[in-house]
C-alpha cells in the first residue's frame, strides 16, 4: 500500500466512528430515556475526544505530503482530508471535548425549556456554549472573522458579507410579494378539524414513499424538532405531529426525505471517504426544499394529497383540488419558521442571521437576546411574540452549537429556485408525474445530477454543473411571484 492508501484506510475508521457519533445524537432526540441527558452527554464528550485525536494525528499530515492520488476524486478525497486536518488541528482537544458535552447537555435543556416557555432556563447553558463558539471560531479563524469561520463549516468557501449582500438582493422582492399578497382579498381558507396521529403518521409514510424514500435504509420517528440523520446505508427521518395541522407533519417529512434522499443517493464507491456526505449544507437544503416545497406544494402534488387526505380522514373542510392547494400554500403571519410559507420563509431566515453574527462578534448578549429577538421579529413581521416557545425557544440549532448553518436555509432556498428551473426543461412532463404521486423522475434527475456526486464538487460548481446556469437568486424570486402571484389574483 502507498501512503494515500493508508489515508485512505485510516480516514474508513474515521468516517464509520463519526456516523456511530451521529447514531447517538439521533437516539438521544428519538428514543432514549429522558433520565439519561448527563450519561450521553459523557458518551458524546468522549466519542469526540477519539475523534478529535484521529483527526489530528500527525501521520494525516505524513501521508498528504507523501500521497500520490490518482484519479479526480482521489484528488477532491485529499483536499477534503488536508481541509479537515488544518481545521481540526487548531482547536485544542479540550475545547471539542467540551463542547460535545455542552451541547449534548443543552439539548434536553432546550427542549424542556421550550416545553414550558422558561427561557430562563435555557440562557445561562446558552451563554456557556455561545463563549465556547466563540473560542472555537477565534481558533479556525486564525485572526480572521470569526462568523466566517463557523459558517465554514456548513457553506465551505461562503462568507457572511456576500451571505449579507445575498439578503440584501433578495429583501425587497420578498416584502413586496408578502405586503402583496396580505393586502388582496383573496385569501385561502384554513384546513381545520382532528387530524389522528396514527392516521397522519400513516399517510405520512405513503407520502415518503411517493419521493422514493428507501424504507430499507431509512426509519421514521418523532422528534421535537424534526432532522434526518446517517448517510451510506441508514439514513434515517424524524417527523413531528399536531393533531390540528396535518401539514406541519407531512411537509415536514417531505423535507426530511430530501435530506436522507440526498444521502442515499451519494456513489456507493464514495462510502467511508469525505465524499460520501452532502457537500454543504446550502445544497442540503436545495434538496430537501425542492422536495418541499416546489414538488411537495406544486399544484400537481397537491392535487394528488387533496384526494389522499380526503380519503384517510372522511372528508375535509376544503372540497376542491384548487381550493386546497391555495390552502396548503396559504400565507399568514405566524411565529414558527419551520411553518412559514415560502413567501415569508427566507425573512425568518435573513432575522436569525443578523441576530447570530451579533452574538458571535459580541455585540448582543445572550440575557438581552429573548427582548432583541421580540423586537426584531415585530419590526420584521409586524406581530408582537406571544411567548418564549414561539420566539427564542423555537430553534434547536443554538443550543447545538449550530452557528453559521442558519443562512445555508436560505442559500439552499436559491439553489433549489436554480435546480428548479433545470429540472423543469429536463424533465417536461414532470407534473403529469406528480400528479399521479410520482415524484420518480424528479429524484432521478436530482439524483443524477446533484446527489450521485457527494462531495466530489464544491458547492457552487455543483449547482452551476447541474444547472449549466450561474448560481443567482433570480429564479426563486421570479418562481415565488408567479406562483403566489397566481395563487392570490395579484
Amino acid at each position: 500500500m502507498n501512503a494515500f492508501d493508508d489515508l485512505l484506510a485510516f480516514q474508513r475508521q474515521t468516517e464509520a466512528l463519526s456516523s456511530v457519533a451521529e447514531r447517538l445524537g439521533w437516539d438521544q432526540e428519538t428514543v432514549m430515556p429522558r433520565g439519561a441527558t448527563e450519561q450521553r452527554s459523557e458518551e458524546m464528550a468522549a466519542m469526540e475526544a477519539v475523534l478529535h485525536e484521529r483527526r489530528t494525528d500527525p501521520r494525516i499530515g505524513e501521508w498528504l505530503d507523501a500521497a500520490s492520488p490518482r484519479t479526480e476524486a482521489e484528488t477532491r478525497i485529499a483536499a477534503l482530508i488536508q481541509r479537515d486536518f488544518t481545521r481540526a488541528s487548531r482547536i485544542p482537544a479540550r475545547l471539542a471535548e467540551e463542547l460535545a458535552r455542552q451541547t449534548s447537555l443543552a439539548q434536553g435543556i432546550w427542549a424542556e425549556a421550550r416545553a414550558a416557555d422558561a427561557p430562563e432556563a435555557y440562557l445561562p447553558v446558552l451563554d456557556q456554549i455561545l463563549m465556547l463558539k466563540r473560542e472555537e471560531a477565534a481558533a479556525l479563524a486564525d485572526g480572521g472573522d470569526l462568523y466566517d469561520a463557523l459558517l465554514d463549516d456548513y457553506e465551505p468557501g461562503m462568507t457572511g458579507a456576500r451571505i449579507a449582500q445575498l439578503f440584501d438582493r433578495m429583501r425587497p422582492r420578498l416584502v413586496a410579494l408578502r405586503d402583496a399578497v396580505l393586502g388582496t382579498e383573496r385569501q385561502p381558507q384554513p384546513l381545520s378539524g382532528h387530524f389522528p396521529q396514527e392516521t397522519q403518521l400513516r399517510l405520512t409514510r405513503t407520502v415518503a414513499t411517493a419521493f422514493g424514500y428507501d424504507w430499507s435504509r431509512g426509519r421514521m420517528d418523532i422528534a421535537v424538532h424534526p432532522f434526518s440523520s446517517g448517510r451510506w446505508q441508514d439514513s434515517r427521518i424524524t417527523t413531528r405531529v399536531v393533531e390540528t395541522d396535518p401539514f406541519n407533519c407531512l411537509y415536514s417529512t417531505i423535507h426530511e426525505v430530501g435530506h436522507s434522499s440526498y444521502e442515499l443517493g451519494i456513489d456507493p464507491d464514495y462510502a467511508f471517504t469525505p465524499l460520501g456526505r452532502g457537500v454543504s449544507m446550502g445544497v442540503h437544503e436545495s434538496q430537501s426544499r425542492i422536495y418541499e416545497n416546489q414538488m411537495g406544494r406544486g399544484r400537481a402534488f397537491a392535487g394528488w394529497l387533496f384526494q389522499r387526505m380526503s380519503d384517510a380522514f372522511d372528508g375535509l373542510n376544503i372540497t376542491d383540488p384548487d381550493a386546497f392547494y391555495a390552502t396548503v400554500n396559504r400565507v399568514t403571519p405566524g411565529f414558527i419558521r419551520t411553518e412559514a410559507d415560502e413567501v415569508q420563509y427566507n425573512l425568518h431566515i435573513m432575522m436569525r442571521f443578523d441576530i447570530e453574527r451579533d452574538l458571535i462578534a459580541g455585540r448582543l448578549d445572550v440575557k438581552d437576546l429573548p427582548e432583541a429577538w421580540n423586537a426584531r421579529f415585530h419590526a420584521d413581521f409586524g406581530v408582537a411574540v406571544d411567548r418564549p416557545a414561539n420566539g427564542v425557544l423555537q430553534d434547536v440549532h443554538w443550543s447545538v452549537g449550530l452557528f453559521g448553518y442558519f443562512p445555508t436555509y436560505a442559500l439552499g432556498n436559491v439553489y433549489a429556485g436554480c435546480l428548479d428551473r433545470a429540472l423543469r426543461a429536463a424533465v417536461p412532463d414532470l407534473d403529469a408525474a406528480l400528479a399521479r404521486g410520482d415524484a420518480g423522475p424528479a429524484v432521478e434527475w436530482l439524483r443524477e445530477n446533484v446527489q450521485r456526486h457527494g462531495g466530489l464538487l464544491a458547492p457552487t460548481e455543483l449547482i452551476e454543473t447541474a444547472t449549466r446556469a450561474p448560481v443567482s437568486e433570480a429564479p426563486l424570486l421570479n418562481y415565488l411571484e408567479h406562483k403566489f402571484g397566481s395563487i392570490y389574483g395579484l
